[in-house]
């Protein structure tokens, strides 16, 4: 029987630990609430030294609310899915070509997120964490998506990666937290989502192997 991440990689074992204690079962059903549409996204961690998560930057559409922002691997729930857990797995092959049902092991789940603004869809956007191995790649598998980035979780947690970015808005521009990565800005739901991520990471300063 071949090994996993959380069987090769220890960290993963760890996360998958603190994530127990963070938020409800991945297997939680979700509860439906009127007219909420369901989604959820993916936040894969690639078993490099650091740590390394994968973003993707949306295709432009006039379509999508989010178009050009960078993003989770995710979408909305599709009636052939068998749970959440099923849609975040299905969208990651669908936009970057990375198997999460052959090849990721799922750590855990954060809490769900919802967009604020009522000029939005009312979304309910459930996030699930996973493991992969070093080895693995990702590319662009969809019109929706335009690039793919990993980016090292010592990038995401570095001081000057802080930022904002000014958005126009109806009521006049206005300045929301971002993390500055690769020449773009995340923010909004994207940001709400890491920075949970960050919150319960149980490592120190770097995102390297015990012991390493």
């Amino acid at each position: 029987m071949s090994t996993g991440p959380l069987e090769t990689d220890p960290r993963f074992w760890v996360l998958s630990e603190a994530l127990a204690s963070y938020a409800g079962d991945a297997n939680d059903p979700l509860v439906l609430e009127g007219e909420v549409v369901h989604a959820s996204v993916a936040l894969v961690l690639r078993a490099r030294d650091p740590l390394e998560i994968l973003l993707i930057k949306r295709a432009t559409s006039e379509r999508d609310p989010w178009s050009g922002h960078m993003a989770l691997p995710g979408g909305r729930r599709d009636d052939s899915d068998s749970d959440a857990v099923d849609t975040a797995r299905r969208e990651t092959l669908e936009e970057t070509a990375v198997d999460l049902a052959g090849m990721g092991t799922p750590l855990g789940r954060l809490d769900d997120v919802r967009p604020s603004s009522p000029r939005l869809p009312k979304l309910a956007i459930s996030p699930f964490v996973f493991g992969v191995a070093a080895d693995v790649g990702a590319s662009v598998a969809s019109r929706e998506v335009e690039q793919v980035f990993w980016v090292s979780i010592d990038a995401l947690r570095a001081p000057e990666t802080q930022s904002a970015i000014n958005i126009p808005l109806p009521g006049g521009p206005r300045d929301f937290p971002s993390f500055e990565l690769s020449g773009e800005h995340v923010w909004g739901l994207t940001y709400r989502i890491l920075v949970q991520f960050l919150e319960v990471y149980p490592f120190g300063e770097l995102g390297s192997a015990p012991g390493s």
